[in-house]
């Protein structure tokens, strides 16, 4: 499986889309904003540009795709109202890989660019101008000029490898590391993950300006086992719906067995270890938070329909089918997929009905040195 070919999160706006099965992202989005906001104000008062650059990197599309760097505008505008001075120009990159549906955040762009004049008050000519531009790759390689980016943030990606690890033939019936696991798959992907977090730091430390920022926000783990059920269960879960459809010869037993997601959910402290390791930047925060697998548990109210408030596993499984459709009909092609997240959304429902679901998230904010 090329991972940078077929990872990206369901496109459009229909019922099983990225852009309408995104709550848990914009509340984690929500929980780290105040990490955020003080990255860019202490980034803002100790450089005053004169034009700011932002990229978003891994930005999917839909809902979420444009709050961070709406919200990081703003605080440069307060900023600039306290001090009476011009608002710059703000850069603003979205970056995702290049199966990412950008043509849906084009065709919202100038809605977007209209709320946001309005809000800063751009008939008086205070509001400066703001240019978007849609960046396709991987950000574990070079995507920008040296010295050309002032903050990074990303949310909820930086999970994803650049590819799944070599060495799991022996991972058979699972589809990511699990407890049955044997250790030199879990090995395997730690060592993917450090060579890939250590090339992204690299990276964005060649494309940041002195003293540039990074936000961070990985689905991660407290626990120091990597397959421990707080970052495993939900594609345990996933993997029990496939092998049930195995037993009924619905699916080949041999695509499961060479099937494994291409997804490490790191500690707060391998983490730390590869930014230390690394040697460009310098942590000023680094906190977990918790969040339920059901959005609707997490103090959101929105005008669905009812079915989705009262049912955990129907939420749940449109979340994941949104995040993981791509790579599973890469595998199994379409035509299992429907029944697939029917048997999913009903074993979930069952475990969130007997025992407590969260998805613990990991919040990094560094600056680069020197």
């Amino acid at each position: 499986m090329e991972v940078v070919q077929v990872l990206h999160m369901n496109g459009g706006v229909g019922g099983t889309s990225y852009a309408r099965n995104s709550l848990v992202q914009k509340k984690v989005i929500s929980i780290a904003k105040p990490i955020t906001e003080e990255a860019m104000t202490k980034l803002f008062c100790s450089t005053s540009p004169t034009k700011v650059a932002i990229a978003d990197l891994g930005c999917s599309s839909g809902p979420n795709t444009l709050l961070v760097a709406s919200e990081l505008i703003k605080v440069v505008n307060k900023i600039c109202d306290k001090l009476g001075s011009q608002l710059p120009e703000f850069q603003v990159f979205l970056n995702d890989l290049p199966g990412n549906d950008f043509n849906t955040i084009f065709r919202s762009l100038a809605s977007f660019q209209k709320i946001l004049r309005k809000q800063l008050g751009s008939a008086s000519g205070a509001a400066g101008q703001c240019f978007f531009t849609g960046v396709p790759g991987s950000f574990y390689g070079r995507l920008f000029p040296r010295n050309s980016v002032h903050l990074f943030h990303s949310s909820y990606s930086l999970q994803w490898l650049s590819q799944v690890p070599d060495g799991l033939e022996s991972n058979k019936g699972n589809i990511f590391m699990a407890s049955t696991s044997p250790p030199c798959v879990l090995t395997a992907y730690y060592g993917q993950f450090q060579r890939d977090f250590s090339l992204f730091l690299k990276c964005r430390s060649e494309e940041l300006v002195a003293e540039g920022r990074m936000v961070l926000t990985f689905l991660g783990r407290k626990s120091q086992d990597p397959s421990s059920k707080e970052c495993c269960y939900i594609w345990e879960l996933l993997a029990t719906a496939l092998n049930n459809m195995v037993s009924e010869g619905l699916i080949e037993e041999e695509k499961v067995n060479c099937f494994n997601i291409p997804q490490y959910t790191p500690s707060p402290a391998e983490i730390k270890s590869e930014v230390v390791k690394e040697g460009s930047f310098t942590i000023d925060h680094l906190e977990v938070s918790e969040i339920n697998w059901n959005a609707y548990q997490n103090g959101f109210k929105f005008n669905e329909a009812v079915d989705a408030f009262n049912d955990g596993g129907y939420n749940v499984a449109n979340c994941m089918r949104a995040v993981a459709e791509p790579l599973l009909v890469s595998q199994f092609g379409e035509a299992i997929i429907d029944e697939l997240f029917k048997r999913y959304r009903e074993i979930v429902a069952d475990r969130m009905s007997k025992e407590k679901t969260k998805f613990i998230n990991v919040t990094v904010s560094l600056t680069k040195i020197g």
